[in-house]
């Protein structure tokens, strides 16, 4: 019965095999490597889709071909086992397969839930306690402020445990009421409990960056936009209570210029003690509910347009207003960036991938294997705790720690993220080593998700299967073509010889070299060096400078009539040209009028153009030559 059982199993995976070789047959074989009719037809639809005028299927065929055999070519050369190659495939390999290792929902989820925050301000209070990042300690904190928050639901003051307990310092003062805030300026955890609190409740103890929070929620209303104003500020904070009196007085003097027709702007700049908008005219930010103290913040709202408020005080002294515009909420469209920036810069950021993990825990069954667990803590426990001798002994270690599908991962792999001495009892080793193997299970389960991609994505496998093969393309032609061309100047100038009548001008031109200098009397002292040593062009660059320095700057020049000031002045009979900055004067080496290039160096640009044409067909047609390609027709014809 058992064979049976394996006979039809193994059947399955056979037919199932099958089929998918049937579904996508080899296209062609080159140098015994098969392309299969999809990759062909990827690469077929992608170039058409490029294309002004789309290839006939005929063209693409042999420019594929060609394609082909020059990676053929690069992998016999050997380019795709190099350490360069590897590492930068691998780096678009892990790049590419971003998208796939995230759930994309979970982004559009945030997006709309942040949106939907910024239709409403909350009135909210809170209290803060300390995060430290010590386990022990900060399960000892949440207990502590989930009984302040129980203590407060049975009927005890939130005000006096704000300000008994909070570490914001604010406390002292407001008793740990914030007012209405608005969506989108506070960290995310915080801002998702006050808005899914509901009005008279405290939220569960929730985490921020900041510490551990419970938000309490008093009132709703419509988010009432964002204000622009600008203002005048007798500051009155630190002051006596005589000086606040003339303060007063002074406010009301400026009140009485500014409504009677002088320039809110420049009385601001003269009287305002806000340094940071006085120069300004007074102008401020926009800003919404929560931005600026409760009295700003009323005043500004309840002015319209144009309209300046009569003097007021905050804690800071006394105000007025010009109220310049304002803002209702932004569409969905026009606040959908700004949402996007936030979520990439937060918490928010790793939720699709966390989200995305689960799943591929789930469906690679992904596991601690708990029976190693078990025995490395009976092993902490005999050893006395996690040391340098625990260390020695598990290094090398090949308990299998974790199961990713069919993948076993040994304790060896984890202790290399573990440092190399360190003296924990066995509990807290323990739980030193069970957190550095869960965090390994994660980088495992995705690495080993990545691996799949391929399979399970083809246009994964396209896209990375193009990357590959123009990584490979890219360094096979410069080694042959674009490189080489550069480099073998012999060559070069030996197809320039053999290609000569093809390279003409319309016009004579200059060749030779000019030699710029700091005076006169430098540019004596360089046709003097020359004359005692004579050298060919290419040479006196090197050779002046070693000699003069930074009182020289050397060109080599091929310039027709017209192109150039200099040139012209000492070849065509223009007058000279005026210095340009340090270089006052000018001689010339080894100079002529010329009607036709005599050598490479005389049309650099289109020779080396040409030969490279040249050297990739004899490159293209040395390779048909040297690998084998077969093509089934019948396939071919499935092509659409």
């Amino acid at each position: 019965m058992k064979k049976l059982i394996l006979s039809a199993a193994l059947l399955t995976a056979t037919l199932l095999s099958a089929s998918a070789k049937n579904n996508d047959p080899v296209l062609m074989t080159i140098n015994g490597k098969d392309v299969r009719l999809s990759e062909f037809q990827y690469l077929y639809n992608k170039n058409n889709s490029q294309q002004i005028q789309q290839q006939s299927l005929d063209e693409y065929v042999d420019m594929f071909v060609t394609y082909k055999l020059k990676v053929a070519d690069a992998e016999a050369a050997g380019i795709d086992t190099t350490m360069s190659f590897v590492r930068e495939f691998k780096g678009y390999r892990n790049e590419l397969a971003r998208p796939y290792l995230t759930d994309a929902s979970v982004r559009d989820s945030l997006i709309k839930v942040a949106y939907s925050h910024m239709a409403e301000d909350v009135d909210v209070s809170h209290i803060m306690m300390t995060y430290t990042g010590d386990h022990d300690m900060d399960t000892k904190t949440t207990a502590t402020l989930d009984s302040i928050r129980t203590a407060i639901i049975n009927g005890a003051s939130f005000e006096e445990a704000a300000v008994k307990h909070s570490i914001d310092r604010s406390a002292v003062q407001n008793h740990g009421r914030m007012g209405f805030i608005t969506a989108g300026r506070f960290p995310y955890a915080w801002e998702d409990a006050a808005y899914n609190t509901a009005v008279g409740e405290i939220s569960p103890v929730i985490q921020s960056p900041f510490g551990f929070h419970i938000v309490k929620v008093h009132d709703r209303r419509p988010n009432q936009g964002k204000a622009l104003v600008q203002h005048i500020l007798k500051l009155t904070h630190g002051k006596t209570p005589e000086e606040a009196i003339k303060q007063k007085e002074r406010i009301d003097s400026i009140y009485n210029l500014v409504v009677n027709g002088g320039d809110f702007s420049e009385i601001a700049r003269i009287e305002s003690e806000d340094p940071g908008s006085a120069r300004d005219g007074g102008k401020l930010r926009w800003f919404g509910a929560g931005e600026m103290v409760k009295p700003f913040e009323q005043t500004s709202f309840a002015l319209a347009v144009g309209e300046i408020s009569q003097p007021f005080q905050t804690n800071y002294g006394f105000h007025i207003i010009k109220k310049l515009d304002s803002k209702g909420v932004p569409t969905f469209e026009e606040a959908k960036q700004d949402i996007i920036n936030a979520i990439e810069n937060d918490e928010r950021n790793t939720m699709g991938e966390r989200k995305k993990l689960a799943l591929l825990k789930s469906e690679h069954k992904s596991q601690i294997v708990q029976s190693s667990m078990d025995e490395i803590r009976k092993a902490l426990v005999k050893n006395g705790g996690y040391d340098s001798a625990f260390i020695a002994a598990y290094t090398n270690s090949k308990l299998p720690v974790i199961k990713i599908g069919k993948k076993t991962i040994p304790f060896s792999k984890a202790m290399q993220s573990m440092p190399v001495t360190a003296n924990l009892n066995p509990e807290h080793g323990y739980t030193f080593i069970y957190s550095n193997i869960s965090g390994l299970l994660d980088a495992e389960t995705l690495n080993y998700e990545t691996e799949q991609l391929d399979k399970k994505y083809p246009e994964f496998r396209d896209l990375l299967n193009e990357y590959r093969d123009g990584m490979l393309l890219f360094e096979i032609s410069n080694r042959n073509v674009w490189d080489k061309a550069a480099k073998d100047k012999e060559g070069l100038e030996a197809y320039f010889q053999a290609n000569k009548a093809n390279y003409t001008w319309e016009s004579p031109k200059y060749k030779g070299v000019v030699i710029f200098a700091t005076s006169d009397s430098v540019c004596a002292e360089i046709d003097k060096f020359l004359a005692a040593n004579p050298m060919a062009n290419e040479a006196v660059a090197k050779a002046v400078r070693q000699q003069f320095g930074r009182d020289v700057k050397i060109e080599r020049v091929i310039a027709a009539k017209g192109e150039n000031a200099i040139i012209d002045h000492i070849a065509f009979g223009a007058d000279k040209p005026a210095p340009k900055g340090k270089w006052v004067a000018f001689t010339t080496y080894n100079g002529k009028v010329i009607d036709c290039p005599e050598e490479a160096a005389d049309v650099r640009g289109p020779v080396t153009s040409d030969y490279q044409n040249a050297l990739e067909k004899e490159w293209v047609n040395s390779l048909h030559d040297k690998y084998r390609v077969k093509i089934n027709k019948k396939v071919l014809n499935k092509v659409k």
